[in-house]
């Protein structure tokens, strides 16, 4: 046997790695060396899984608290010749050793994805009805589909009979059991291993979702599909993206399953890692930065890591458009820090998290040229206009969810990137993906998402507004709904909201996202968003509902309890008119005797109460500023109701709105003429 057949390699990626066994000898341990992208090796003793063919991935488990990018190379390995007893380990012998790049990018052919779409879309009916059979065969165990009675059918006609429409409260109770620790067969085939956390929530608590192989698998296929169309518009060369990526903390459940935020789920998955690795240019970052601790010092981190980078930028990137903002607004803050760190060579004392100061001390080089550079262009940028391309020559474009509640994100960051293309991401939910951005050109304000028929199952259920409501006012309208159609039954110019069935676990589930059908790509319908149908309150990556506002007010209510006051109306507002934006909440009081120091206390109340995780991540690094309670003048909500009445309602079918939109110019000046006293939170400090 040949010292070169026992060579071996493979990539550390999240604690993990497998190491390619190339010898028909049984292994007992193996010694490998690992070399870090910083230089650094590191040599250990470790147990291989056991004996596999030739070319098989032998696998084990390594503890790595700071997860690195790093290949394995096998240097040590038992002789199949030695003689040893069954009390003795057979010696180790050195085997031949070779260096490896520490990146290898595939090739990846947009045409072949490009093709395969226009396939699939092209008989997007019959590939829906393979969707649904695969799923339904591969869960057909799962108790959930069992109870019933769906007896193992997998045709839409049965599927739809025998399975109620449902919302995240009627499967709640099957996804706490898996939480608390039930290992049986609950929603799927088999065991869910992971949930994710979604930003939205029920009942004023934190809402999980199962996460599987088959979500990832479908992200990566949205995310192949809009590169390929994204790619052809703007090739992209061999540089690096500037990602303003975050991973929050993994926690798990009482019953030991891995809880986490959807986009934490896909940035710590060596799937998703390789697969972006393939399609998307190399992070300037990294990674002890998307996972540190602290938001600031990341983003601090990100700013200086695409700084050193800037000539090899060629995208800028985050998932959410108020994230690229506030990015850019704290480079206007920052900006000479980060330059004196490039000239010198030292990294800021900002930056106290070791895991980060270690990652980017090593990236860090002195280069007063750089900084030189960087300082000149940055005094010289008249209020900031088109500090993208100024500091990044060679961007193409910025990139990230831009609709919906990203909307008015939007002047500022044209304003920052100057003649750069905005471009929005895809479409999809913690429940799952629904559809690529297959026309890119499009203003993020146009953006629609070609369905991809064969990650889900979708329906959609017609809705129809009653005359005299508006649509800007999301949360009071009663909308006529229909019985659900398919796929390709849906009709340009109508909406509807998006039903769900998916491999996770979750079927005809109602996402509450209100979509208008903008035209058909082949047979598979591309959708406009319109808005979320109960959502109330965003500014950001945060999701309030009606029932989360009612529930922070009535939170509130047991301090005025005290007092014998109580709320006789209320509604809410999200102020954008400052930087950052904050919710306001309208109280009008059976009395005008209400104490300051009781009202400061049931503003910091209700700003407690919104345990959204998009909003308490976000109060917390002041990316959504303090909430505000405004007391309004007794009978202000009766002026409401008679604007309503003027413009031809009836008194019984009126109801309080719970949300004013900034275009209901008439209501807002109702309120703001009637406030008597307001309070500003100081739950997160001040």
């Amino acid at each position: 046997m040949s010292l070169s057949s026992l060579c071996a390699f493979a990539d550390i990626v999240i604690g993990s790695f497998s190491v390619v066994i190339g010898h028909r000898a049984k292994p007992r341990d193996a010694i490998v060396t690992k070399s870090y992208e910083d230089g650094v090796r590191s040599e250990q003793q470790l147990p291989l899984g056991g004996y596999k063919a030739s070319g098989k991935l032998v696998s084990t488990q390594e503890a790595s608290p700071t997860p690195r990018r790093a290949r394995v190379h096998l240097i040590y390995c038992p002789s199949a010749s030695a003689s040893a007893s069954a009390s003795r380990k057979p010696p180790l012998q050195p085997c031949w050793f070779r260096e490896l790049p520490l990146q290898h990018k595939q090739v990846v052919s947009i045409d072949e994805i490009i093709d395969e779409f226009e396939s699939l879309t092209r008989d997007a009916g019959r590939v829906q009805q393979d969707t649904l059979r695969k799923i339904l065969e591969l869960n057909a165990d799962a108790e959930y589909l069992n109870h019933f009675n769906l007896d193992r059918r997998t045709d839409s006609k049965s599927f739809k009979s025998c399975i109620p429409l449902c919302v995240h409260s009627d499967i709640e109770s099957y996804i706490q059991r898996i939480a608390d620790g039930d290992n049986s067969l609950v929603l799927t085939g088999k065991p869910i291993a992971s949930l994710s956390v979604s930003s939205g929530t029920t009942q004023g608590k934190p809402k999980f979702l199962p996460f599987n192989d088959e979500l990832l698998e479908s992200t990566v296929q949205i995310f192949r599909t809009s590169y390929a169309f994204r790619n052809r518009e703007y090739p992209m060369g061999n540089g690096k993206t500037l990602q303003f990526v975050y991973g929050s903390k993994q926690v798990y459940t009482q019953g030991g399953i891995l809880a986490t935020t959807a986009t934490t789920n896909l940035y710590r998955s060596w799937r998703f890692k390789e697969a972006m690795n393939d399609i998307m240019s190399q992070c300037c970052s990294p990674d002890e930065v998307i996972f540190g601790p602290d938001f600031h010092q990341s983003l601090y981190c990100h700013l200086l890591c695409g700084l050193i980078y800037s000539d090899e930028v060629q995208l800028v990137f985050s998932p959410f458009a108020h994230s690229l903002v506030h990015a850019f607004h704290t480079l206007e803050e920052v900006w000479e820090d980060l330059c004196a760190d490039i000239r010198d060579g030292v990294l800021s004392k900002r930056v106290t998290t070791p895991s980060i100061r270690q990652a980017v001390s090593k990236i860090l080089r002195p280069n007063p040229d750089l900084a030189s550079s960087i300082y000149n262009k940055c005094q010289n940028l008249s209020s900031w206009y088109g500090v993208i391309p100024a500091l990044w020559p060679n961007a193409k474009y910025i990139y990230g969810i831009m609709t919906g509640s990203m909307e008015p994100y939007l002047k500022k960051l044209r304003h920052y990137a100057g003649h750069l293309p905005l471009m929005s991401a895809d479409y999809g939910a913690s429940e799952g993906w629904v559809g690529s951005n297959v026309n890119p050109t499009l203003p993020p304000e146009e953006a629609t998402y070609a369905v991809l028929p064969n990650i889900a199952y979708f329906e959609f259920i017609p809705l129809e507004k009653p005359k005299g409501e508006e649509m800007e006012n999301s949360s009071t309208i009663h909308y006529i709904e229909s019985e659900p159609v398919g796929l390709t039954e849906v009709e340009v110019g109508k909406i509807y909201e998006v039903v769900i069935t998916n491999f996770a676990g979750l079927y005809r589930y109602r996402l509450g996202d209100i979509v208008k059908i903008a035209g058909f790509h082949n047979l598979t319908p591309e959708l406009q968003f319109i808005c979320r149908r109960s959502l109330v309150l965003s500014i950001n990556i945060d999701k309030n509902t009606e029932k989360d506002l009612q529930l922070a007010v009535e939170e509130a209510e047991k301090l005025l309890a005290a007092e014998k006051l109580e709320v006789v109306d209320f509604t809410s507002l999200v102020d954008k008119s400052s930087d950052p934006g904050h919710y306001v909440i309208f109280w009008e009081l059976n009395s005008d005797n209400a104490s300051d120091d009781v009202l400061s206390s049931c503003a910091n109340s209700m700003d407690l109460a919104f345990v959204d995780a998009g909003y308490v991540g976000s109060r917390k690094i002041k990316t959504i500023g303090a909430l505000e309670l405004r007391v309004l003048r007794k009978g202000t909500f009766g002026q409401v109701m008679d604007h309503y009445l003027s413009l031809g309602g009836a008194v019984s079918q009126f109801k309080t709105p719970r949300f004013v939109s900034q275009s209901n110019s008439k209501v807002l000046q109702i309120l703001s003429r009637n406030v008597t006293r307001s309070y500003f939170s100081t739950a997160y400090g001040l």
